[in-house]
């Protein structure tokens, strides 16, 4: 039998070379800048190598209340992610295993939310915040985070939800099992890819916030990472380097999370692939 030899596939890998360079280069631009002189940025080419390496831009990011606006990321971005992967979790299961018209309106309402951008609801969110007497504080950036990400987070847990087979939940039922003990027992260490996989979404949208931090806050008290970027700003001049230190220390938590739960996270991107 002849055995078919197969054409390397040159465009795909040109394509891909040039995607790589796409999202290199610009890590690559940032990381290398930061270690530069405020001076020699503009004398120095862009993606050479810094001719004097220097940690300037990471002691003046240090000592500019840096680890004050990174607590009030960390704040806002854990309460977000935990309170919405409890909420999503059980509002998930009573959709998956309700029968009532209430829970199918529910879920629903749920689906309408992923139409309504955030944008549009500025205007109504900063009247209901000031209202709620919740303006300047790091609870007017957590709840109305908790509420853009409920309707992906709700839709990604039922659809992972609804492929655990129905006959676990009746064995679980007919020995005993209330719906609390089916959700910690079983429903939880089944969907812990899924769980990790809208988590870190979440974390990712509530971290790099700009519009909410923007329109709700205005004290240095409670300012997060992504507008603390402001405060390298001059009247006539930004410091280049300290931007992008900022930039670079800000995303080493992220780059954290993914290192520890990168397997979960490629497990629920890959969930029902090979059904």
């Amino acid at each position: 039998m002849r055995t078919a030899r197969t054409r390397p596939n040159v465009i795909g890998a040109l394509l891909g070379w040039a995607w790589l360079a796409v999202i290199v280069v610009p890590i690559y631009y940032i990381v290398v800048t930061s270690f530069r002189e405020q001076s020699a940025f503009y004398s120095e080419n862009p993606l050479s190598i810094p001719s004097n390496p220097t940690l300037n831009a990471y002691a003046m990011v240090l000592d500019n209340d840096f680890a004050m606006y990174f607590a009030n990321s960390v704040i806002v971005t854990l309460a977000t992610v935990v309170v919405v992967l409890a909420v999503a979790l059980m509002v998930s299961y009573v959709i998956v295993r309700g029968t009532s018209p209430f829970t199918r309106r529910t879920f629903s309402l749920f689906l309408l939310g992923l139409a309504i951008p955030m944008q549009a609801t500025i205007i109504p969110v900063y009247y209901l915040i000031t209202k709620l007497g919740l303006y300047n504080s790091l609870w007017a950036l957590i709840l109305p985070s908790i509420a853009f990400a409920l309707p992906i987070t709700v839709l990604i847990l039922v659809t992972f939800m609804r492929d655990i087979p129905s006959e676990l939940f009746e064995s679980m039922f007919v020995d005993g099992a209330g719906d609390w003990r089916i959700l910690w027992a079983l429903v939880l260490p089944l969907t812990r890819p899924a769980l990790a996989t809208v988590g870190i979404y979440a974390a990712l949208n509530v971290w790099n916030g700009f519009l909410f931090p923007l329109v709700l806050t205005e004290s240095a008290n409670t300012r997060v990472l992504p507008l603390s970027l402001w405060t390298y700003q001059g009247q006539y001049t930004t410091n280049i380097p300290a931007v992008l230190a900022a930039v670079v220390l800000s995303a080493l938590p992220l780059v954290a999370v993914y290192i520890v739960g990168r397997r979960q996270l490629i497990s629920g991107l890959t969930a029902g692939f090979g059904k």
